[in-house]
């Protein structure tokens, strides 16, 4: 538990949290009860060997978090055999795991739900990443992740190659349309922020290339082109001439991304990468004996 606890801390994620989560997921599983099936069926004292292994083409992350799941469930004999982040070709075996039958058999999906999600957002994130090579941009998530996952939803983007936006509301200051409306202009809102949170990054969000100007003499750390199009983004980077970091969102698909790309901004707000990922086809295999 120790090894696997620095394991998780060394890829910027929280021990604590990710067993919490693990323990969260088994408990809903079992809702109580026992695992009515494997109890029936498998004596325990039965013992095998299995394979956690990709049944399609794709990017893999979670590999720590089904080592937490494992463990969690009283398997300790088990073989993390890819790195995170890696690219990986059907039928590769990702994690081999000896022990306890019904010990395996709680813990499978549990395990496979939190590596096929992640691994689906990583390899997701990997094609957007892939779109724009070759431009001074960069994919960058969003906040529209699963409830309770965004931790593990966000690094799974960062395995992909993309780069994360802020972890929480209280990371960094996002002023938005209703934001503005609600203080009564985009000056007065970025004041607000100012005076009661210094030092604290502030990005604007605009909308037209007027609010733009507005926002640029504020001199933000960061604005957000929302909803504009390749040829407008293009007109924005002119405009602000690399006195502030640009980031574009909304409209934006894998079809137009290199589009955007090349318009010059720094970053493309991406919100797919978590909230609609399809989740990668990995299974667990039990070894025929001989």
């Amino acid at each position: 538990m120790n090894q696997l606890r620095d394991n998780l801390k060394a890829l910027g994620l929280s021990p604590n949290h990710i067993f919490q989560q693990v323990k969260d997921a088994i408990s809903e599983d079992l809702a109580g009860g026992k695992d009515l099936t494997s109890v029936a069926t498998i004596a325990d004292t039965h013992v095998i060997t299995a394979d956690f292994t990709a049944r399609a083409n794709g990017i893999v992350s979670g590999l720590h978090v089904v080592a937490a799941v494992l463990e969690y469930c009283g398997v300790n004999h088990y073989e993390v055999l890819v790195d995170e982040g890696a690219k990986v070709s059907t039928g590769k075996v990702l994690i081999t795991a000896q022990g306890n039958t019904q010990k395996i058999l709680l813990a499978e999906r549990t395990a496979l739900n939190f590596l096929s999600h992640l691994s689906g957002i990583s390899t997701l994130t990997n094609h957007w990443v892939n779109e724009i090579a070759g431009t001074k941009c960069q994919i960058r998530d969003t906040r529209k992740t699963t409830p309770g996952l965004r931790q593990l939803e966000k690094f799974a983007v960062r395995m992909g190659g993309a780069v994360n936006h802020r972890l929480s509301l209280s990371d960094a200051a996002l002023i938005k349309d209703n934001h503005i409306v609600a203080a009564g202009s985009i000056g007065a809102a970025f004041m607000a922020i100012k005076k009661i949170f210094p030092g604290k990054s502030i990005e604007i969000e605009v909308d037209s290339i007027n609010q733009l100007k507005e926002a640029i003499a504020l001199k933000p750390d960061l604005i957000l082109l929302d909803n504009m199009s390749p040829e407008l983004c293009a007109e924005a980077v002119a405009v602000t001439a690399g006195t502030v970091k640009l980031e574009a969102s909304g409209g934006i698909t894998l079809n137009n991304a290199k589009a955007y790309a090349n318009s010059g901004v720094d970053y493309l707000a991406i919100g797919a990468l978590t909230h609609s990922a399809p989740a990668l086809d990995i299974g667990l295999d039990f070894r025929k004996g001989k």
